[in-house]
């Protein structure tokens, strides 16, 4: 038995990677259908246990906490949702593309994953979370910040703020949707928002510049037609 709870995903995977692959999965997805239905001091570790169909003593082995499986299981999720940013991401060089993706697959993952989203919103604890090494999440923040950087760096996003407050922004508009989704009874299709929703996300980061040019594209365009209409009259 550990007498704490690991704090670092190191610390933690050097732990559970002598556990049995198969009954990992089986202590995640008791972790999900539990913290997303109930609030996070109404969940016991017993309760994990059973679920899972495993003894408590295993447990307290190899997790030592109902934080740490929760915590570990976070790790587990939101290394998929980078997973997929990162696979979505291949071949898109236009850099607008890839944030608009990066958006979508946002929603997307939250709309796939409902559970995940119910517990980051109203099953963590965000002041015991920020304690812990999962908080920061050094996998998806790289992808979601290379992005960013990346903007940054060929002038293409507003220069008024750093890529840590872009990053804050666009996951502020992305919780605040995923949250109002679940609280109306997720009745439409998630991802279909995304679209619309980073159109306005857009417009409030890129830079003048680019938002100058774009419009001026879109004026050019829209006159052809009136330019052939007065050529045919």
């Amino acid at each position: 038995m550990i007498d704490r709870y690991p704090r670092t995903t190191h610390e933690r995977e050097r732990t559970l990677a002598r556990l049995d692959p198969a009954t990992r999965t089986r202590i995640e997805a008791a972790a999900l259908d539990l913290f997303s239905e109930r609030e996070f001091h109404r969940v016991k570790l017993i309760n994990i246990a059973r679920e899972a169909r495993i003894s408590l003593q295993t447990l307290y082995k190899y997790y030592g906490s109902k934080e740490a499986v929760l915590f570990a299981s976070l790790d587990t999720w939101l290394g998929d949702l980078a997973t997929r940013m990162i696979d979505h991401l291949q071949g898109i060089e236009n850099f607008e593309d890839r944030l608009r993706k990066v958006f979508w697959v946002l929603f997307d993952y939250f709309e796939r994953n409902p559970k995940v989203a119910q517990i980051i919103l109203s099953s963590v604890y965000l002041s015991t979370w920020r304690d812990d090494d999962t908080f920061r999440q050094p996998a998806l923040m790289s992808v979601f910040l290379g992005v960013i950087n990346d903007g940054r760096e060929r002038g293409v996003l507003t220069n008024e703020v750093d890529e840590i407050e872009i990053s804050d922004f666009i996951w502020g508009v992305a919780n605040r949707m995923v949250a109002m989704w679940l609280l109306r009874g997720r009745k439409k299709p998630l991802a279909e928002k995304a679209p619309a929703m980073f159109n306005m996300v857009w417009r409030a980061i890129a830079s003048e510049a680019v938002l100058a040019e774009q419009l001026s594209e879109r004026y050019a365009q829209s006159a052809q037609p009136r330019e052939k209409a007065s050529v045919a009259g």
